[in-house]
C-alpha cells in the first residue's frame, strides 16, 4: 500500500504525520517548495519527495496519487495523524476483503480550541482516504477537494486525527486564504452576484452548525467554530461582488486543508 501526502510549510506537523505512516509499504510526498523546511524533514522518513509548485488542492493531490506504486493508496493530509486502530484495521480489512472493495471511508476527528470537537457537522467526518488507484476520480471544488471511487466501499471504524488551525488567528488566516479560491472559482464559473445569498446564507450556515447539528455542545468552542463558518460565507460572496465590481486579478495559493 501506498500513502500520499501533499504540504507546504507544514514542518510543525508533518513528522507525526510520516511517523503515523511508517506501516505503509511507501510514503510519497509532493511538497509545493516550502521555506520552512519541511521538505528536508520529509526526507528522513522517505526518499520519494517531490517538489511541484502548488497548481490547486485537486490538482495537486491528484498529481500525488499518481506517483504512487501500489495499486491501495492512502492519501493523508499534512496535519492528520493515523491512530494505530486504523492501521491496524486498514491491514486486516485489505488482507479480509481482497477484491470486494475499492475504498474505504474513515473518520476525522478534528482538534481546535484545547478539546477535541465532537459536533457541529466536524465529527464524525467521514472522508474516501483508502481506495485502488485505478477506481478513483478527484473531484470536488477548490479548495474542498473530494475523492470518487468506482464499485463498492465501506467504513472503517478508525479515526484520523487532524490537528487542524493552531488557533483563531490561524483559522481566520485560512478562511481569506480558502474564500479566496471559493470566490474565484465562483467567478471564473461567471456566477452572479446575488445580495439575498450574502444576506441569507451566513446566518443559515450558522443555525445549521450551532443549532441542527449539535455544534452548542462543544461549549464556547463550538460557538466559535459556527460564527467563524458563517463568517467564511460571507467573505466567499463579499469577495464575490468585489469581483464582479472591480475585475479579479487575485492569485490563489496556500495548501493546508
Amino acid at each position: 500500500m501506498s500513502a500520499v501526502v501533499v504540504c507546504y510549510n507544514e514542518r510543525d506537523n508533518i513528522e507525526q504525520c510520516l511517523k503515523s505512516l511508517s506501516w505503509a509499504d511507501e510514503i510519497v510526498v509532493v511538497d509545493s517548495f516550502s521555506t520552512d523546511g519541511t521538505a528536508e524533514l520529509c526526507q528522513r522518513y522517505t526518499d520519494r519527495v517531490y517538489q511541484r509548485e502548488w497548481p490547486g488542492y485537486i490538482e495537486q493531490k491528484t498529481y500525488a496519487v499518481s506517483l504512487a506504486k501500489n495499486e491501495w493508496v492512502f492519501s493523508l493530509d499534512s496535519d492528520e495523524v493515523v491512530t494505530e486502530a486504523l492501521r491496524d484495521e486498514i491491514l486486516a480489512r485489505l488482507s479480509a476483503d481482497e477484491d470486494e472493495m475499492n475504498g474505504y471511508y474513515v473518520k476525522r476527528h478534528s482538534y481546535y480550541l484545547g478539546r477535541w470537537i465532537n459536533h457541529g457537522g466536524w465529527y464524525p467526518d467521514y472522508k474516501l482516504r483508502l481506495f485502488k488507484k485505478d477506481e478513483v476520480f478527484h473531484g470536488g471544488e477548490n479548495p474542498h477537494d473530494r475523492y470518487f471511487v468506482k464499485g463498492k466501499t465501506a467504513r472503517l471504524k478508525g479515526e484520523i486525527e487532524h490537528y487542524t488551525y493552531k488557533d483563531i488567528s490561524d483559522q481566520l488566516s485560512t478562511i481569506d486564504r480558502f474564500s479566496e479560491i471559493a470566490s474565484e472559482g465562483l467567478y471564473r464559473r461567471d456566477s452572479r452576484f446575488a445580495l439575498i445569498k450574502m444576506l441569507s446564507k451566513p446566518p443559515a450556515s450558522f443555525l445549521e452548525t450551532y443549532v441542527y447539528k449539535l455544534g452548542f455542545l462543544d461549549g464556547l468552542a463550538g460557538f466559535i467554530i459556527s460564527v467563524l463558518t458563517s463568517y467564511y460565507v460571507f467573505v466567499k460572496y463579499a469577495k464575490l461582488w468585489e469581483k464582479r465590481k472591480f475585475g479579479s486579478d487575485s492569485q490563489s495559493d496556500g495548501v493546508s486543508d
